[in-house]
């Protein structure tokens, strides 16, 4: 039996771009221009500060930081830093696990420190770095196990550096084989009561990812058979087996990535989208509102709904109010749209939402949660999952009006994909004022066509010193 890093190895090494169907390779481009937006936006938020301001801690007396000549590890934690802590990039839902393929792309921004990527380069690194994912996601959910997805990353992130950095087959399988030994965090980071720390979890995973591929060509062995170890080994410990032929793999997960219309995670898109429907229909005072009742799909429930993963309905930070469905609900009513403004801490802590997130109610259809197996049969909007992202809201008035809607997507999920058009308007909107329209408009074209171009003609306009 070939072992899994091996053969993941020979996948990574052997795609070539014209693999990639030209419909997946424009969808790349847009996930790509998306998380750019997240990218700009961050540079100046405050968790952000506090990366650098480490990073200036671990120069000594030399206090003057450039992010240019951070080295390459530390730019890659910096880069997926930027797109991932607003929490407004892309997602993969699998029946019992998710991840979010963006993760893989701050390293392929950092790498070209050491390897000058064409765009072209680039995109062909991506899509092995969000097909590994997505496929080890399905494969290994471990997030069922009580570890976080970013376990997995480890695994898309240095297939994908070992493509660009030239690594030979049996580099990259010891590289891989090392990655998985070092990086297995804990879905602790988000659990209530959410704090910074997840979005960063990534980024200190991508750091040290960085660093296992340069030891790999350096001749450095790691374990090639982490998986299949029969004591300590990788299955033995998750408690699951992979067993995936990779010599059938193609980038057929990556129509399935999708993108967010809301700042808030991922399973409430729908039910936020829902609310605004409601209210822009009816025209409802939301000091009228007696209470707000959702009923979702399990997952849903258990991550942001004041399941498994604690109570949703104490909201104090940003972290605590984009995983609670109780606050970006409420918000969103109030606001007419849930982007980083509604997660800063002045809007968090004002009286109206604080007042109205408790009325907001999570439940799923079917009462009982345990077997989950046996739950996700029972339960209709569960077991339609991760297909459809059923969910119905409805909003009671004081006067005992009620207004309903059903949904089974949003725009934004696989079956109603976002256009350029769409990508672009969350783009510029997110970026606002950070950069001039015509930088927006030169990064925009640049993507667009982006086998045509370089990622240093990127970066030169996306890094803010």
């Amino acid at each position: 039996m070939i072992p899994q890093t091996i053969q993941m190895s020979q996948f990574a090494l052997s795609a070539q771009y014209e693999d990639i169907p030209e419909a997946t390779a424009d969808q790349l481009k847009r996930h790509l221009l998306d998380s750019i937006g997240s990218f700009i936006f961050a540079q100046d938020q405050m968790p952000i500060i506090k990366l650098r301001n480490a990073y200036v801690d671990l120069q000594g007396e030399n206090k003057n930081l450039s992010i240019r000549s951070l080295s390459f590890d530390k730019l890659a934690q910096y880069f997926t830093a930027l797109i991932r802590y607003p929490d407004f990039m892309d997602n993969f839902l699998a029946k019992e696990s998710t991840c979010h393929p963006s993760d893989n792309i701050g390293p392929l921004l950092a790498v070209d420190k050491l390897v000058r990527l064409s765009g072209k380069d680039f995109l062909l690194a991506m899509a092995i770095g969000y097909q590994v994912e997505c496929r080890l996601t399905e494969e290994m959910p471990v997030m069922i196990k009580g570890y976080d997805h970013t376990a997995l990353l480890a695994f898309s992130v240095t297939a994908e550096l070992a493509r660009v950095l030239s690594l030979t087959e049996a580099e990259t399988a010891c590289a891989l084989g090392m990655a998985g030994c070092a990086f297995n965090p804990l879905v602790t980071c988000r659990a209530a009561y959410t704090t910074e720390w997840k979005g960063f979890a990534s980024s200190s995973v991508n750091a040290g990812c960085a660093t296992i591929a340069l030891l790999a060509k350096n001749k450095m062995t790691g374990p090639i058979d982490l998986f299949e170890k029969p004591v300590k080994g990788y299955d033995a410990i998750y408690g699951m087996e992979l067993k995936h032929d990779w010599t059938t793999e193609q980038f057929d997960l990556i129509p399935r990535c999708i993108l967010k219309s809301y700042n808030s995670e991922v399973h409430s898109q729908p039910s936020v989208e829902a609310a605004l429907e409601l209210k822009e229909k009816h025209s409802f005072d939301p000091s009228d509102i007696e209470k707000i009742d959702i009923t979702t799909f399990l997952t849903a429930y258990h991550i942001v709904g004041g399941g498994e993963y604690g109570d949703r309905k104490t909201v104090f930070s940003k972290e605590a109010g984009d995983h609670s469905m109780p606050y970006v609900i409420a918000v969103a009513i109030l606001d007419g749209q849930v982007y980083p403004e509604q997660l800063f801490p002045e809007r968090i802590n004002e009286a109206d939402v604080q007042e109205l997130l408790p009325k907001v109610d999570v439940h799923t259809s079917f009462p009982l949660h345990k077997p989950v197996k046996l739950a996700g049969i029972l339960d209709k909007n569960t077991e339609a999952y991760p297909d459809k992202l059923m969910t119905q809201v409805t909003i009671e008035l004081k006067n005992g009006e009620k207004f309903s809607i059903e949904k089974e997507s949003y725009k934004g999920f696989f079956l109603d994909p976002f256009s350029w058009e769409d990508v672009i308007r969350k783009f510029k909107k997110l970026t606002g004022n950070k950069i001039s329209e015509t930088t927006k408009d030169e990064i925009i074209n640049i993507i667009r066509k982006f086998e045509g171009h370089s990622v240093t003609e990127l970066l030169e306009r996306v890094v803010i010193e």
